[in-house]
């Protein structure tokens, strides 16, 4: 496979938490992680809570790729932390494209 396809960078970012709660949740206003391709990153000394990681990971993977305007992953970019206490929201940030190579991300050849 020669061929090359196109994903969303995306940075995850805590943008609502409970007055009161954000040392109890662990969730500050700003904090984030970015994905680039499979990976994610966190700032250097910075945490993310695994729950509320849990809760946004099933759609990162639609968010990373192109979808139809009238898609709801077009529109729909927060998520609710898991824990109904702390009401931390999440906003999925799309902030910019890379360019990946099949044949560098996975080893399965073109079946055509």
């Amino acid at each position: 496979m020669a061929g090359s396809f196109t994903l969303y960078d995306l940075k995850i970012e805590i943008v609502q938490v409970k007055e009161g709660l954000e040392d109890i949740c662990n969730h500050h206003l700003g904090d984030y992680f970015e994905v680039s391709g499979e990976n994610i990153s966190i700032p250097a000394g910075k945490t993310f809570s695994m729950y509320a990681m849990a809760a946004v990971l099933p759609l990162l993977p639609a968010k990373q790729r192109m979808t139809h305007d009238n898609d709801w992953m077009e529109s729909d970019n927060l998520v609710m932390c898991p824990d109904p206490n702390c009401q931390a929201v999440m906003k999925i940030i799309r902030t910019g494209t890379r360019e990946f190579k099949t044949n560098e991300v996975t080893v399965i050849k073109d079946q055509q």
